[in-house]
């Protein structure tokens, strides 16, 4: 109970910035580990990006199969592009398929000919089709809006802080977009636009977290250079365990409600039409939550530290620290994680000394 009241009063003591080097590494084999997915598996693009034709066999109250939709298409004379896929589940429960991009003609002809193979109404297909050149708008409109907001991020804090803290920030969104998208590569879903959305969404969420903890970086440097009572990377620290009740009560009220969607409402339900969003908002705002504590504080601290003033200020607080375990003073040690100064022992009386009165003295 007294770790848990310590948490909630920012009492902590955990070394964030002394042991950055293994989030480095933990960061680092993330980054790898979705690159190569992305290189080799790459990702199941949706016909809003790439164009193409899309059929909606309704299967409730069916036995159908995705391998029967996927066979039925390729009688048809058009390949399907990738393997069919079942959403929703029971009276919603749908098997969509996708082909190449189709004229009117040949979306009614496979429409009929599916129909016919499956043993279903022609009225149980529905078609959806997006032509390439629609696609490759919505590609661009969504790379541009990300850059976007990426510059708009890197410029905000470059003012409201410093240009350091706005690389550092910018670092921690990339690193949070390429695991997003990794882990997106590695289990398959859909991108969609919803996906897009869903990406800027946690990367302004993961913004937010950072900011909160630079404010608090910042306030606690102000007179750094002044007082000399601790090096700025264990004022960063400092402020990183002082924020961080805010940041695991921000992440879970977050978290829950998304957990839900994906879990129960994609994976129990089977309600197919979210899971995109659900899916990319989890990863996002989980990766989001550790990147601003983790990564964004120490590489803050890795730029200001090669500073020759914050270097200097090193060498003092050092310096002091050894002066004052010399002369027996308590030595501000901790004090990156909060703790407070110990308080100077009591010297025992010596032998045969007389106690010094507490009352007052008689004339």
């Amino acid at each position: 109970m007294s770790a848990i009241r310590r948490l909630y009063r920012g009492e902590t003591r955990i070394d964030f910035i002394g042991s950055r080097k293994r989030w480095y590494l933990a960061s680092l084999v993330m980054i790898v580990i979705c690159v190569l997915s992305i290189s080799i598996r790459g990702f199941n693009i949706g016909i809003d990006f790439k164009g193409g034709t899309q059929f909606q066999v309704r299967a409730a109250n069916t036995s159908l199969t995705t391998t029967q939709v996927e066979q039925a298409m390729n009688s048809t004379g058009h390949q399907a592009e990738g393997a069919a896929q079942e959403v929703g589940s029971g009276a919603t429960r749908q098997i969509v398929v996708k082909t190449h991009e189709l004229n009117l003609g040949q979306q009614t002809e496979v429409q009929n000919k599916l129909s016919s193979q499956l043993h279903l109404k022609s009225d149980a297909i529905s078609v959806d089709s997006v032509s390439s050149s629609w696609g490759s708008e919505i590609t661009r409109k969504a790379v541009y809006g990300l850059l976007i907001f990426l510059v708009a991020v890197f410029l905000y804090i470059a003012v409201r802080f410093e240009v350091k803290m706005a690389i550092a920030a910018l670092g921690a969104l990339l690193h949070d977009l390429i695991i997003a998208a990794g882990i997106y590569s590695i289990v398959g879903f859909e991108l969609t636009p919803s996906t897009i959305v869903g990406l800027l969404t946690i990367l302004g969420f993961s913004l937010y977290d950072t900011v909160v903890v630079f404010d608090k970086v910042s306030e606690n440097t102000r007179d750094l250079l002044a007082t000399a009572r601790m090096t700025y990377g264990e004022a960063a620290n400092l402020a990183v365990n002082q924020t961080l009740m805010r940041s695991i009560n921000t992440s879970l009220i977050s978290l829950l409600p998304v957990a839900g969607l994906l879990f129960v409402g994609a994976g129990m339900l089977g309600v197919g039409t979210i899971k995109d969003l659900a899916l990319i908002l989890f990863v996002g705002l989980a990766v989001g939550a550790y990147s601003s504590l983790f990564l964004a504080t120490p590489v803050v601290v890795d730029l200001k530290e090669r500073e020759p003033r914050y270097r200097a200020l090193s060498r003092r607080v050092q310096a002091k620290r050894s002066s004052q375990r010399l002369s027996g003073e308590p030595v501000l040690a901790g004090a990156a994680a909060g703790a407070p100064a110990a308080p100077p022992a009591s010297t025992p009386p010596r032998p045969g000394a007389r106690p010094a009165s507490r009352g007052r003295r008689r004339p």
